[in-house]
């Protein structure tokens, strides 16, 4: 906060929940966010004193929303009709935002106000909002000059959000101090202590606390003796042990305030930005330790100029909601498509219910060493665009599937009518307890959420080609016939008619239909059957050579029977990489066909490229593309997207 007439700065923060030490309560990886929010006041006029929203898909290049208008109206959520230095932070439920800012107006002076407020969101669109007055809240206030730039921090030993801003009482030292909000984040429980008292004694304001490797570094100004941006770091909040650094860390002489820092998306890489506020600019630097920053100011850029605000990362779902209510800058380019699902999942199978008439779909839960997922959870939609989890549907490690005991992979699912009403049929492959590897299972529910009730014990327990595992299977009903089939199969494909209960096969139907020939470059066949009928031909994908390899790809064939025999097609390869686009392992596919059109979709995995060289085979990530076919019913190469 600045107590001088010469104001204009930028202060930009964040407190992470999703920082290393908070991992265990990531509601979905770091993977997830794909653009930055930047949240900031204006001006020293009472008509700029009030939160704006901007956004950047890179963290350099930022793009105001609402023309620069205000988001939230000063007057309705403060007491003297103007709030400054906004502070956001999202909360470790990952859906939760919390928001506190300086209750007022510089032009009543810089020791006018006493008070904060504090919002809280579910949407980053509507904020509740409430106004804590630290003279009419706790007694003995009566020297209180001013209270200025709040901040929340999640502390993890308390196990509650800590408000900290800094006060000034008379002719003392500002000083920052903090309390814990209440669990409603409306109020703050119990008497403000001192957070940080600097070794000198003398004043400091615009507190930051980033959180990094098990060590809190709070960022400040100090006040009438130095100006510049300080650290001390702890590891313990509350503890009052901070180890105090001697140097300053802008890097320029010029005077300097409001310093903030956020975390580059999925990079090792932190920005610290402070404002040059006697030359009316901001300057921005880069760090990997916090501790030696370097100056990138040829690379930022933005469209309005902003006072202290803050920065967090935002999904593309939350991107897409902000854009939607107060428009999208031309500027800012295409809102990715890709991924449609939070976290980390493969294998996946989608469904349209005529029961629910929503979309649905189902995976492999991904992110578990050596493949060790042992949960399915579903995923709804309206439109394709919006996807909501249901939760966990089907828990291998439970009592709901006794048979197994691990390793929940690649499932598939059938709405049938029996006997008037919706039944679904839930096919999938887990570890049998009994020994022989991975078998196949079936549950049954009413709803396309569950419950689902399994049916005890595996229907396929071998391999009819004598090797290979009983895993991804795929579930297909012949719009011709009305019968319906089931494929499966790891280095063979295996096909065989379904008894009329959905529940076995008919041993006699069995028969192994691996499509023959091919390399790793085109069709040579490894997993991932997947089946469709159009304009009288059957239709087999099937993915080649390893999950965990960039060239993981779709190929397919065709057949005049849904037991083959299976040609495979002229140009095979219909989804492979494309580097260009950091796009690597696109396959293991389900195939959609809108209700109603001629209008296919195809659903697939592909590799995070954060993980290309860590892990691949389990960081995969659920997208969803168009699918066409030319005149002659031949499939076109899909172009995946970001």
């Amino acid at each position: 906060m600045k107590n001088t007439f010469q104001m204009s700065f930028l202060a930009i923060v964040l407190s992470l929940f999703s920082l290393r030490g908070y991992s265990q309560q990531m509601p979905f990886p770091e993977k997830d966010y794909v653009a930055y929010l930047f949240t900031y006041f204006t001006g020293n006029h009472i008509s700029e004193e009030a939160v704006c929203y901007a956004v950047s898909m890179d963290g350099y290049t930022y793009w105001a929303l609402n023309n620069n208008k205000p988001i939230l109206d000063s007057k309705v959520i403060s007491s003297t009709g103007g709030v400054r230095d906004p502070h956001i932070l999202r909360c470790q439920d990952g859906k939760t935002f919390y928001m506190v800012v300086t209750d007022m107006v510089s032009d009543n002076g810089w020791d006018s106000n006493r008070a904060m407020v504090l919002l809280k969101s579910t949407d980053l669109v509507n904020w509740s909002h409430s106004v804590v007055n630290m003279q009419k809240r706790y007694a003995g206030q009566e020297k209180l000059k001013r209270v200025w730039a709040p901040q929340t921090v999640f502390d993890p030993e308390a196990g509650k959000y800590m408000v900290y801003w800094s006060m000034k009482y008379g002719d003392g030292a500002d000083v920052i101090y903090y309390a814990y909000a209440n669990e409603d984040f409306t109020d703050l429980i119990g008497e403000p202590k001192p957070l940080f008292l600097p070794e000198n004694g003398k004043s400091c304001i615009d507190g930051d606390i980033v959180y990094k490797d098990g060590v809190f570094h709070l960022f400040y100004k100090t006040e009438g003796h130095g100006n510049g941006i300080k650290v001390a770091t702890t590891r313990s909040l509350t503890s009052g042990k901070w180890t105090e650094e001697p140097d300053y860390k802008q890097q320029t002489t010029d005077a300097v305030e409001g310093a903030g820092t956020f975390k580059l998306i999925n990079q090792d890489k932190y920005i610290l930005m402070y404002d040059v506020y006697m030359k009316g600019k901001y300057q921005f630097t880069e760090t990997t330790d916090l501790q030696n920053f370097k100056v990138i100011d040829a690379d930022v850029k933005m469209n309005f100029h902003p006072r202290h605000g803050t920065i967090i990362p935002i999904t593309r779902a939350e991107l897409k909601r902000i854009t939607d209510k107060w428009g999208k800058p031309a500027e800012l380019g295409e809102i990715p498509n890709n991924p449609v699902l939070p976290g980390f999942h493969a294998d996946p199978e989608i469904l349209y219910s005529h029961q629910t008439q929503k979309y649905y779909i189902y995976s492999t839960t991904d992110g578990q060493p050596g493949w060790g997922g042992w949960y399915f959870t579903v995923f709804s939609s309206p439109d394709l665009k919006e996807w909501t989890d249901e939760g966990i549907m089907l828990d291998l490690k439970s009592e709901q599937v006794p048979w197994a005991d691990g390793n929940a992979w690649a499932p598939c699912i059938e709405e049938k009518l029996v006997d008037g009403k919706y039944k679904y049929f839930f096919y999938y492959s887990g570890n049998w307890t009994e020994g022989g590897g991975k078998q196949i299972g079936v549950a049954v529910a009413d709803s396309p959420t569950g419950p689902f009730v399994d049916l005890g014990h595996p229907i396929i327990t071998k391999s009819p080609a004598g090797g290979g595992q009983q895993i991804d299977v795929d579930i297909f009903t012949d719009p011709v016939s009305k019968k319906s089939y089931l494929y499966w199969g790891n280095g063979y494909m295996a096909g065989a008619e379904l008894n009329k209960d959905m529940l076995s096969i008919k041993e006699k139907t069995i028969k192994v239909m691996t499509p023959q020939g091919g390399t790793l470059q085109d069709y040579a066949f490894r997993e991932a059957a997947y089946v469709f009928y159009r304009n009288g031909l059957y239709y087999f994908l099937w993915s080649v050579d390893d999950t965990g390899s960039p060239n993981y790809h779709v190929a397919y064939g065709t057949s005049k029977s849904p037991l083959g025999p299976i040609e495979v097609a002229e140009k095979p390869v219909i989804l492979i990489q494309d580097p260009a686009k950091e796009i690597y392992g696109p396959a293991h596919n389900a195939v959609l066909q809108i209700p109603g059109t001629d209008e296919w979709l195809i659903v697939y995995h592909r590799i995070n490229k954060n993980y290309l060289k860590d892990s691949p085979g389990i960081h995969r990530e659920v997208c969803i593309d168009r699918m066409e076919f030319n005149t002659d019913g031949t499939i076109k190469p899909v172009v995946p997207t970001r």
